[in-house]
């Protein structure tokens, strides 16, 4: 079976709502297995559990079938993003456009700040789906 992994923020934002819909539709028309993924950031020090994301989703979107919640801990999204789909040897991973880590946005105008899509596709193989942002 195949499978599409979704990173999404917690508590769920707009945008990861807006992700993790899209997410649901591409597992659906592959007929594939959905890991959501969450990361906790080591310098935000807060403690997200597997039920309190699949909670967080399933009020969401109600129950997934073939469904997977995963928290990871990390210094940086995107690496963690790249860990989780590269273990799990993912075939999709559906990302929002403007996904970054925190960490990143602080120092984006001291550092060079990669684009995550950029950064997933040079370092996967897999499809990179990407989803504009919600619209207000």
């Amino acid at each position: 079976m195949s499978l599409v992994v979704v990173p999404v923020r917690y508590p769920l934002s707009k945008h990861s709502r807006r992700t993790l819909e899209r997410a649901i539709d591409v597992a659906r028309e592959r007929d594939a297995a959905l890991t959501v993924l969450h990361v906790d950031l080591y310098q935000n020090g807060k403690k997200v559990t597997r039920i309190d994301l699949k909670n967080a989703v399933e009020q969401t979107t109600g129950p997934i079938e073939n469904a997977r919640y995963v928290v990871r801990t990390g210094f940086l999204v995107e690496e963690s993003i790249l860990d989780e789909v590269a273990a799990e040897e993912a075939d999709a991973v559906v990302i929002g456009r403007k996904q970054a880590s925190r960490l990143r946005r602080i120092f984006q105008r001291f550092t060079d700040n990669p684009d995550i899509e950029r950064y997933l596709r040079d370092h996967l193989d897999c499809d990179v789906i990407t989803v504009e942002g919600a619209r207000a």
